[in-house]
């Protein structure tokens, strides 16, 4: 706990900006036989990669250091970018790192992206990981149980033997550790976020996309130590909810203006894969169905999840802004994300009726001008000041 805290931050920049993945070969070269299964964003149930001793290693596509060539040749150009950037990553190489994909539903065109893998990879593990739109146990419990058990036996027959029902329990117990830090990480941010500024814990929580999770639930705890022994200035900031970006991530530049222009972030959806499950999964029982459990009924609302009761539209975004104690809310949704953009209205509307003020604009995950993004969210601010003063 005496790592001191730029030395935290280095190191996880350095992850961050690493898209040869040294820390997942170097994880694999350790011991003989380490398999590691990548995953695109949103959610996928890690405790079952990490279970049969594989790393899970999240995807976010190339950011706004790689260049897109073949990638584009496989995608329209009215197609958000994040899948002809990891279109890239697999056809430059960067991915061989990995023995298999996850490509969770977020929407048609990932589910798309699968099929192209399948065809351009022939020799990895290639699976379209489906999630239930029915929140019934009986119904759409067993439904994802079934996928649970599917990926379970895939699992297994990559790694040459069964996945235990005690080695998901144990493995449910790492998650539950890492889910805990994370969420004192989002707390002490909510409470002294220039303590905590978002840049650094975005970075944080990228880092743990290609850590062992045992390994960033110590680093977490590690920057939480470093970062409050810290002395930093406290201004007079707008504090906001930033929402819209769960799947194609903004580029760091983009945070850092938002944060700049006189917003402090105090909720997000970054990387939600860490914060999908709002609460502890019981670590007895049947595994899979308390997997399911967990998610049915105790899991983030996202655009990208089926919403079965109308009347809780914008609820879990509402309770962000009280929990948090926000002034307002940023929606920021990469260009053509479909479940983000169709969403917004229903939510701005939300948000109008209960007095909440927002703003809205889009990003691509190569976004270079900041300069307008940076005068919008700076005015927001402003006005927020203005109206609480009023």
């Amino acid at each position: 706990m005496n790592t001191p805290l730029k030395d935290i931050i280095a190191r996880c920049e350095g992850l961050f900006e690493d898209l040869r993945f040294a820390s997942v070969q170097e994880w694999k070269a350790a011991a003989p036989g380490r398999k590691a299964i990548g995953y695109m964003p949103i959610y996928v149930p890690r405790e079952l990669i990490h279970a049969a001793g594989m790393l899970p290693v999240g995807i976010f596509g190339g950011g706004d250091q790689m260049e897109v060539i073949q990638g584009d040749a496989y995608y329209q150009s009215y197609i958000c970018r994040i899948p002809r950037s990891t279109v890239e990553l697999g056809l430059t190489g960067r991915l061989d790192c990995l023995d298999g994909m996850l490509f969770p539903s977020i929407c048609d065109v990932i589910r798309n992206l699968s099929g192209m893998w399948q065809i351009m990879f022939k020799d990895k593990y290639v699976k379209y990981f489906d999630v239930p739109q029915d929140y019934d146990d009986a119904i759409g419990g067993e439904f994802y149980v079934h996928e649970m058990q599917a990926l379970r036996d895939d699992l297994a027959r990559l790694r040459g033997a069964p996945v235990t029902d005690d080695e998901l329990r144990a493995s449910i117990a790492v998650y539950n550790d890492n889910r805990r830090a994370i969420r004192d990480l989002y707390a002490f941010r909510a409470q002294q976020p220039w303590q905590a500024p978002t840049v650094e814990l975005y970075l944080l929580l990228r880092a743990g996309c290609v850590l062992p999770p045992e390994e960033h639930t110590r680093l977490v705890r590690e920057y939480l130590a470093a970062a409050a022994a810290e002395k930093r200035t406290k201004r007079d900031n707008a504090r906001v909810v930033l929402t819209g970006a769960f799947c194609e991530q903004p580029p760091l530049g983009l945070i850092k203006s938002i944060e700049m222009a006189g917003c402090y972030i105090v909720d997000d959806d970054f990387m939600l894969v860490m914060r999908w499950l709002l609460d502890e999964v019981p670590e007895q029982g049947d595994p899979l169905v308390e997997l399911s459990k967990a998610f049915l009924h105790r899991s983030a609302q996202t655009p990208s999840k089926y919403d079965d009761k109308k009347e809780d539209k914008g609820k879990y975004l509402l309770e962000q802004v009280r929990t948090r104690g926000a002034e307002g809310v940023v929606f920021a949704s990469p260009s053509f994300c479909d479940p983000a953009l169709l969403e917004r209205p229903m939510l701005q509307d939300v948000l109008a009726k209960h007095k909440i003020p927002y703003t809205a604009f889009k990003f691509a995950e190569n976004t270079g001008q900041m300069a307008p993004i940076r005068e919008q969210a700076g005015t927001f601010a402003d006005s927020i000041k203005l109206w609480s003063a009023a």
